[in-house]
């Protein structure tokens, strides 16, 4: 069952400004019973600004009136045209507990996947052109203290976002080599 936006604001404008039970609150906002009473005895969100689901488009006057005269009615949500869009493969945040331990990923990446350009590892990892290449050439201002971790097993990036880079990596090197006129090396033929 979909959900609305912000549930816990939208509890709280609908204990607020109706006269709908804990219990259709809770089912319509995916919340229990008993948070739903909190909110409204001002244990729970107490400094939490109500989200107005008929402003939104969430709701309507008619569902809510509705469920108010049948207290066994559940809450109906609108449905939307618009979609919501997946998130891009953009700069995302990392935590600071995890700043630290990027040099120590970009050497590992470096290390065992050098075939990767350098903007693959700065999607991957989240860090600059500049300081891999500091990475590199053994620049960095802590270069003595680096030792290459796997930046999946750190926590930086997904192994799937790491194998389809590395993918991309490896069809892009052989479209190279097929262009210079290279052929593959000849697998050996083994022994039995």
């Amino acid at each position: 069952m979909a959900q609305p936006l912000m549930p816990m604001a939208t509890a709280v404008w609908l204990v607020d400004n109706t006269a709908l039970s804990f219990k259709q609150i809770g089912d319509f906002c995916d919340l229990h019973e008993l948070e739903v009473q909190g909110i409204a005895d001002g244990t729970i969100a107490v400094h939490m600004v109500g989200q107005d689901p008929l402003a939104n488009g969430q709701l309507s006057q008619e569902e809510i009136d509705r469920c108010q005269d049948d207290s066994t009615a559940s809450l109906e949500l609108m449905e939307t045209d618009i979609a919501l869009k997946a998130r891009t493969k953009g700069p995302r945040y990392t935590p600071l507990s995890k700043r630290q331990d990027k040099p120590s990923a970009i050497a590992w990446l470096v290390r065992n996947h050098a075939e990767l350009v350098d903007a693959q590892i700065c999607r991957l990892v989240g860090t600059t052109k500049p300081t891999i290449e500091a990475i590199r050439s053994r620049t960095h201002w802590n270069s003595s203290n680096i030792t290459p971790q796997d930046p999946v097993a750190l926590g930086l990036c997904k192994q799937l976002d790491l194998d389809e880079a590395v993918q991309i990596a490896h069809a892009r090197a052989e479209k190279a080599r097929i262009k210079a006129g290279i052929q593959a090396p000849a697998e050996e033929a083994t022994s039995e």
